[in-house]
């Protein structure tokens, strides 16, 4: 049996749906409060006779933090797809997201453990991939710099993945993939799926920043690759194409029929509009729409290559494509 924890986020939508075309059997985790009804959302995109499909998976009502509801899911289960993650740059998130992303993660290596899982696949981020600011393109040999890579949710997902090799050394077979900025349906009222709303509805700003941008569908299609395979104990950049900012509005635009952005932010702008957003923030008690670091990370240039698991045969979707597959399902999902 398969279990998928963060089923009802983007990336574990998206993988339940890709699952539930086998023939293995699933479960998978939401908690309390979280909307299944996204995830039948995101099932729709693909099916319009998704039903099915979608009640094959068993749902267990636990947290990733609770071991007591963990004890209980992790019955049975022989390969685990860990894509549980809070994603933050507000400094008020930072004790949770340490809770969740280290804390959680540890959890789910230690029953993984004790239940002789089979393998482990593991939802990271490039946010863990040390920068540089060289011609040089980034790839996994890049080590971490506590200096250069200090903000929190970078600092997370990194402790995140110290638990997943922990488990390795302890005799579990693991994979890590670390996306790039993953652009997907579904989710268009939250992390990147607002990049597709905020064009839809008349956005007018860009910046020059660059970064690797990846489909969710090649996500889940990279991470399904690499547990059926005999590799172990690796981790892949997964990055389609190295973009900038400016081109992904464009595109996204160009493929809703819009009017495309046409004020750049220069770093000054930058500067004041995470400043007033902060003030904004302190009044209102509402967490801040842009924080400093993701003023910063829009204007910076960063290139990664995936050449790692391309080279074991894996293929990327044309990352238009995936941009125009996504502004139809925006289209359609919002008549």
């Amino acid at each position: 049996m398969i279990l998928v924890t963060g089923g009802t986020g983007l990336v574990g939508s998206h993988l339940l749906y890709q699952l539930s075309l086998t023939e293995e059997k699933i479960k998978a985790i939401h908690r309390k409060k979280s909307d299944l009804n996204a995830v039948k959302h995101v099932f729709s995109c693909y099916n319009a006779n998704f039903e099915n499909l979608f009640n094959k998976i068993e749902w267990v009502e636990a947290n990733i933090c609770d071991l007591s509801s963990l004890e209980i899911t992790f019955e049975n289960i022989d390969y685990v797809y860990h894509c549980a993650a809070l994603v933050s740059f507000n400094k008020k998130d930072y004790q949770n997201m340490r809770k969740i992303n280290i804390e959680g993660t540890a959890n789910i290596v230690n029953f993984a453990l004790s239940a002789k899982v089979k393998k482990l696949c593991y939802v990271s981020s490039i946010a863990t991939i040390e920068k540089n600011t060289t011609n040089k393109l980034i790839d996994e040999k890049n080590d971490w710099n506590n200096e250069t890579n200090n903000y929190g949710y970078a600092i997370t997902k990194y402790g995140a993945e110290m638990e997943v090799w922990r488990g390795a050394q302890e005799g579990l077979n693991v994979v890590i993939v670390n996306p790039g900025v993953i652009l997907g349906s579904g989710f268009f009222n939250r992390g990147s799926g607002e990049l597709f709303t905020k064009v839809y509805n008349g956005f007018k700003f860009y910046t020059e920043g660059i970064t690797g941008f990846v489909g969710v569908k090649d996500v889940v299609k990279a991470m399904i690759f690499l547990m059926n395979s005999s590799i172990n104990n690796e981790r892949f950049i997964l990055v389609s194409k190295n973009e900038s900012f400016k081109n992904i509005f464009f595109k996204i635009a160009t493929a809703f029929g819009k009017k495309r952005p046409n004020i750049k932010v220069t770093k000054t702008l930058s500067s004041i509009a995470w400043r007033l957003e902060w003030v904004k923030s302190l009044i209102t008690g509402k967490p801040p729409i842009i924080t400093k670091h993701s003023a910063s990370a829009s204007l910076n240039s960063y290139k990664y290559t995936s050449a790692k698991i391309k080279k074991n045969g894996f293929e990327f979707e044309n990352l238009e494509t995936t941009i125009k597959d996504v502004c139809s399902d925006y289209t359609k999902l919002n008549k």
